[in-house]
């Protein structure tokens, strides 16, 4: 049978039943709709997860303090005036020392004149230099940070988180509160209102690295200070390179430069965990859809034994009858695959521009799902273009 006659036959099969044709083609339009959605939305989130990185993490550094082979004999590598040091490196935007103080045993934090202590519950007291509440991008609600005139003097100064404050009682700083840390007083001067780096400084007590050195002395074994540097974008891994040269030209081994991990590893880790994933929910979708066809195709050869014992009676054979219902699903498969390509490619652009994204399509994957459809409605219409070629006219026409 010429290819011309056997398309012709089978889009006249498909239109006597429209709404059947249209049923069964729905299974596929959602699986390859789904593949092309998955595959562009994938695409189009692993090309923003540079930008997302970028704002903050692509910007951080963070170097430690080991003190090198003698650590138990200098148990604070930075000097007085690290945050200088580093800031005067290229691309560096802001830089603070900080610790954790190991305050005596039995010390609590309370506050006054409230006379209120943080719900029993033990404080973090972080000891910083200046220039750390700007590096982490501080934002108050009252009040202000401490700056270099208090840290150079060991001013009794603190700032405390807005969840901090709430523990302690501290609604305003017009009453001027101070809060004691064991028994030694601290006047707030700022609470902070959200940080967009080291979240967990709302909930601490920060102090001067100098009043907490004068009072409790260096971190302790165990407790060894840090320094969080931000930079531009692009500098953060040249930064990190430099920043133990520029703290200590004379012992840069006592310093550890932790730069920001590779955004390519890990845009490729979740470029493949979200392809895995969606392309599972994809394949089943397929896989329902060509169930679908195999279905309805089976049950239109079942409807049609009249038609095919006429169709033999007047000489076709049983590889005409087969090729006829083959093509009639593989047309279906054909047609569900171009309207889920069209519906996927919206579905993305839709998503992309809610969300302010750049959509990203490959050209291969809208060319590849049409034909992915033409060969779920082939293979689906396999079996029924079998059974209906086994059909015998004498058998068909009793019916």
């Amino acid at each position: 049978m010429p290819l011309r006659d056997l398309l012709a036959e089978a889009v006249a099969g498909m239109l006597q039943r429209p709404a059947r044709s249209v049923l069964t083609a729905l299974g596929t339009v959602l699986g390859v709709g789904t593949f092309v959605a998955v595959l562009g939305l994938t695409a189009t989130a692993t090309s923003q997860i540079d930008e997302r990185f970028n704002e903050l993490t692509a910007t951080e550094v963070r170097v430690e303090d080991t003190g090198g082979p003698s650590a138990a004999m200098l148990p604070l590598a930075f000097t007085p005036d690290a945050d200088a040091r580093v800031r005067m490196l290229n691309g560096v935007t802001g830089a603070g020392v900080y610790w954790p103080v190991r305050l005596p045993a039995g010390a609590t934090v309370r506050a006054a004149p409230v006379g209120r202590h943080a719900d029993g519950q033990p404080v973090q007291v972080v000891a910083a230099s200046a220039g750390l509440l700007p590096a982490a991008g501080a934002r108050f609600t009252e009040g202000r940070p401490w700056d270099t005139f208090h840290d150079t003097r060991s001013e009794q100064v603190a700032v405390i988180g807005e969840g901090m404050a709430t523990r302690l009682g501290i609604t305003t700083l017009e009453t001027q509160p101070a809060v004691f840390i064991g028994d030694v007083p601290f006047t707030v001067i700022g609470i902070l209102a959200d940080t967009e780096r080291k979240a967990d400084l709302l909930l601490s007590v920060l102090i001067p690295r100098t009043t907490a050195e004068r009072i409790w002395g260096p971190p302790e074994d165990g407790q060894r200070a840090a320094m969080l540097i931000t930079t531009r974008l692009g500098a953060a891994r040249q930064v990190a390179d430099e920043a133990p040269y520029a703290l200590r030209p004379d012992h840069p081994e006592y310093f550890i430069p932790i730069p920001p991990p590779d955004p390519r590893s890990l845009r490729d880790s979740v470029s493949s965990d979200l392809g895995a994933l969606f392309l599972l929910l994809a394949g089943i979708c397929l896989v329902i859809g060509a169930v679908g066809i195999a279905n309805t195709t089976l049950v239109a050869v079942m409807e049609r034994t009249s038609e095919i014992g006429l169709r033999r009676a007047l000489g076709a054979r049983g590889r005409h009858i087969a090729g006829q219902f083959v093509t009639e699903s593989a047309v279906l498969g054909a047609l569900g695959g171009l309207v889920g390509t069209s519906l996927g490619t919206i579905a993305v652009v839709a998503t992309s521009a809610a969300r302010t994204w750049t959509p990203v399509i490959s050209p291969a994957t809208v060319a590849a799902a049409p034909a992915i459809g033409l060969a779920t409605g082939l293979l689906a219409g396999l079996y029924p273009a079998w059974r209906a070629a086994r059909i015998e006219p004498v058998e068909a026409l009793r019916r």
